[in-house]
């Protein structure tokens, strides 16, 4: 398989921050501050898995006017000098009394002088990657700046992808869907469910993924009843549904699909369920266009559903979107009226209860290009696949 080369060109990032700037300057923010790793990624290409721990707290701020600034740690100058940002501010970190506080005060104070707004991300599926107390501390500093929800400006651009984006998660994509189809080398009548997991790891890896850092299923006599907890050293049997849910990366970039598998035979039920599903998802395909809300789409395969499942949905959606993050806005779901748009690239992930208390999920990813949605995961067959 064609690889892709890492990372993007000086022009993404102005390209970002250009946009960025022009939301700041309709809602009147005059700064971002930013502390997650996604965010910091997002605006600078600073990319480490150094984000594990949980010690240090990292910075990009974004002025109305010019270049993100970072202010990070001293161990992380090196990497971030070969990003295209070159005002780079750090400290020894890590250092609990002041772990970078006073140098953005200095920063925040230099730019804004004693007055304006600083836009933080604080809403639906947003957090803050620094100690609470330090940005109490750092606005009782700054008290005449008001630091106000900047989650729309984050999320505008977040939800809409670029070519090179799309790119990166259409080759993960592709990855991930190579080794689904060599199930029938992964999988066996037999095999430790936690082996399972092991070896559809270790084949996504041979076939080009960065890493796998997300992987959930479940399986069980019939169909399975579970898909988040960790796998089970129960061996799988015939008449199990095993189902593979994956967030393999390349290049800081998720796919998120899965795969349902019957082992050695399916049971109708099963069959049916999977096809009313594959139907689902299709129906989904077609409604997912440019202008259509994500109420709209979820409601469509809803009823598609209802003809096998009547009971009350209570996963809460039937997809996401997706990207530098496993799950990312919009929610397709009752509650988000988002309007569709070219570039986004989501995915199509309806649900049923069938038989005993029995759950089966299918997830594929999909963008939006040209007036409709595209696959970018290969379509699961709509045949329940059995593994002999």
């Amino acid at each position: 398989m064609k690889t892709l080369e890492y990372g993007f060109p000086v022009s993404e990032f102005e390209s970002r921050t250009a946009r960025a700037q022009v939301l700041m300057a309709n809602l009147g923010i005059d700064a971002l501050l930013l502390t997650t790793e996604p965010e910091v990624r997002y605006f600078s290409g600073f990319h480490t898995l150094f984000w594990q721990s949980p010690t240090r707290p990292w910075f990009i701020y974004v002025p109305k006017t010019g270049k993100p600034i970072a202010v990070i740690p001293e161990i992380g100058a090196e990497l971030m000098s070969t990003t295209w940002l070159d005002d780079i501010r750090t400290w020894s970190a890590p250092n609990p009394v002041d772990d970078g506080i006073s140098l953005l005060q200095d920063l925040i104070k230099s730019d804004l002088g004693g007055k304006g707004s600083v836009g933080v991300p604080m809403g639906h599926e947003t957090h803050m990657r620094m100690p609470l107390t330090d940005f109490n501390n750092l606005k009782t500093q700054l008290s005449g700046i008001n630091f106000i929800d900047a989650t729309f400006v984050i999320r505008e651009l977040r939800m809409i992808k670029s070519e090179m984006e799309i790119q990166k998660i259409t080759h993960i994509c592709k990855i991930a869907s190579k080794t689904f189809a060599q199930g029938d080398e992964i999988f066996f009548v037999g095999q430790p469910l936690q082996e399972s997991f092991r070896s559809f790891k270790r084949a996504c890896l041979a076939n080009g993924a960065d890493d796998v850092p997300y992987l959930v299923g479940g399986a069980g006599a019939g169909g399975y009843r579970d898909v988040i907890s960790p796998p089970s050293p129960t061996p799988l049997g015939r008449g199990d549904i095993l189902m593979l849910d994956t967030g393999a990366v390349f290049d800081g970039y998720y796919c998120d699909f899965d795969r349902n598998y019957a082992i050695g035979s399916a049971d109708d039920a099963s069959k049916t369920a999977h096809d009313v599903l594959w139907r689902a998802t299709e129906v989904g395909r077609k409604a997912m266009i440019p202008g259509a809300t994500c109420r709209e789409v979820y409601e469509s395969m809803q009823r598609v559903i209802q003809e096998f499942d009547s009971s009350p949905n209570d996963v809460g959606r039937l997809g996401h979107g997706l990207g530098m993050q496993l799950t990312e806005w919009p929610s397709l779901a009752a509650f988000d009226d988002t309007v569709l748009q070219e570039n986004m690239v989501m995915t199509l992930e309806p649900s049923l209860s069938y038989g005993a208390g029995r759950l089966m999920v299918h997830e594929e990813n999909l963008v939006i290009k040209d007036g409709e949605a595209h696959y970018l995961s290969v379509r699961a067959p709509r045949e329940l696949p059995i593994i002999k």
